[in-house]
């Protein structure tokens, strides 16, 4: 072993001028080594609070294969910020034998006492990056049980404008005439009893009726006809969500008839509760409602009888479900049944609205054969040398959305330290700018998953070789499965057919 190497590891979530630059942490590093050889691993724009990161990861695969003596850093938070993460690498460090050592904190991680004291320090490291999101937890909850309006576009129906509450700037919805006549019809059209969602979306299609610069789809729809914040909520709003078990910020006495409302996803409340209204929190905003009680909660009930009666579907038409979309407008495709029995594929818009030509005459059993031999292509051209070095190499996409995520972190930190002692100028915009970045956030976290989710490894090519070689004796679900490995999207008309493939 005595040809290893020291090694100096920094890294820097983002530019900023209250943050040491890697420069400046690997001269300090090298101070302490004081002078020979080492090596530099450094990750610039990722965030502390885990080690998924590119250098870090090249220094732990160093220090298993024997090639490391000495690991130096800025501050121990430079390594890592979480208590768990830090005590594996100690844990690390310790197996192979590693010294490890802190430039301006001086531990001996040789003694006992050295290691105490390394380990007190990480858990306030982790301690202060919890207390920042508590922070901006606590600074969201309190705003909104205020009735501020809370980031984000404004819903269709309504636009913004700046006012003053309880002395801090913020912003009111105020109703767009042209667009609450919409809002209007829409949900005095699900109030009728046969109404469908298909109905509806129809009639706007026909009539040129765009919703936001695009045309009304289901989902959008479902969501629309959700939301408290279209409906003039009085005592009869309040009893429906208190008989929900939902947590209303408002006296009952508070509830004439006027505004809208807020619905916000309360502490205690689980993730997807988009149905489910128990332990949300209901606060009455300052603008006015849209919708007539009677007619939103007959439209509310609706919905949530429509749920009761739908159960959770699962495909079993064909296992290209939920990747298959119509070649000329990107709409799903759905099976349908003809009268000899014969699966067709048919878009779901044409359904709809009739908006969209529609991808001529599919057969589900044909687009089936063909999407099969091109997957046996696509695998086998793959497992070539060229396939793999390929399939090695990290997602650069996954990678930029990683630095992004760590600048809106960083940016929602420096936001929450400069609340202390703020006025409510400030408060007002700081909190606004909070909720956005947040939203920024949650859009970023959602791609990364949904990227890393679509890589495949070595091992998932080798089980998806054996379904291919044996696929008519495959389950429905494990086609499903090796599909979804495979494919982002199949656009198809009777005409073309256009794969997206995931390796």
């Amino acid at each position: 072993m005595n040809n290893r190497i020291d090694a100096i590891y920094a890294r820097q979530s983002v530019d900023k001028k209250d943050s040491i630059s890697i420069e400046s942490q690997i001269e300090f590093c090298k101070y302490e080594l004081k002078g020979g050889n080492c090596k530099e691993y450094t990750d610039k724009g990722y965030s502390g609070k885990n080690t998924d990161r590119p250098k870090f990861q090249e220094l732990v695969r160093d220090i298993k294969r024997g090639l490391i003596a000495k690991v130096v850093v800025y501050k121990l938070d430079r390594i890592s910020r979480s208590i768990l993460d830090f005590a594996n690498m100690m844990e690390l460090f310790q197996q192979y034998n590693v010294e490890f050592v802190s430039s301006t904190e001086k531990f001996d991680t040789s003694t006992p006492m050295g290691r105490a004291m390394l380990n007190i320090c990480i858990v306030f490291a982790q301690l202060e990056r919890e207390t920042i999101q508590k922070r901006v937890t606590d600074a969201y909850y309190s705003r909104s049980q205020r009735g501020f309006k809370m980031g984000g576009t404004a819903p269709y129906g309504f636009h913004t404008e700046p006012i003053k509450m309880d002395g801090i700037n913020t912003k009111k919805l105020v109703v767009n005439p042209d667009e609450s006549a919409n809002i209007r019809l829409m949900f005095e059209m699900y109030a009728q009893p046969t109404t469908s969602y298909g109905d509806i979306t129809r009639y706007f299609a026909e009539q040129g009726i765009l919703f936001n610069g695009k045309e009304l789809i289901r989902p959008t729809l479902a969501q629309m006809l959700r939301n408290p914040v279209y409906v003039q909520a009085d005592l009869d709003v309040y009893e429906f969500f208190k008989s929900q078990g939902t947590v209303i910020v408002n006296d009952a006495a508070d509830f004439t008839g006027m505004n809208g409302c807020y619905l916000y996803q309360g502490r205690d409340v689980k993730p997807s509760k988009k149905n489910d209204l128990k332990d949300q929190m209901l606060v009455l905003a300052p603008h006015e409602g849209i919708v007539p009680s009677d007619i939103w909660l007959t439209c509310r009930k609706k919905l949530m009888n429509n749920m009761k009666i739908q159960s959770a579907r699962k495909a079993t038409h064909t296992w290209l479900a939920g990747k298959i979309k119509c070649g000329n407008c990107g709409y799903a495709l759905m099976s349908i049944n003809n009268p000899v029995g014969k699966q067709y594929l048919r878009c779901t818009k044409r359904l709809d609205n009739k908006s969209c030509a529609g991808c001529g005459k599919i057969i589900t059993s044909e687009l089936e054969a063909v999407v099969y031999q091109q997957m046996v292509k696509k695998l086998e051209k793959h497992k070539t040398l060229t396939g793999r070095k390929k399939a090695a190499k990290a997602n650069p996409k996954i990678a930029a959305l990683q630095v992004e995520l760590a600048h809106v972190d960083s940016e929602i930190e420096k936001l929450v330290d400069s609340l202390t002692g703020a006025n409510n100028v400030l408060l007002s915009y700081v909190n606004v700018k909070i909720a956005e970045l947040d939203g920024r956030k949650q859009e970023l976290l959602a791609r990364i998953a949904e990227l890393t989710v679509e890589a495949i490894s070595p091992e998932q090519v080798s089980q998806i070789s054996g379904y291919l070689d044996t696929w008519e004796n495959v389950s429905f679900d494990d086609k499903r499965r090796v599909v979804d490995l495979m494919i982002t999207t199949i656009a198809a008309t009777s005409d073309s057919l256009n794969i997206t493939w995931k390796i």
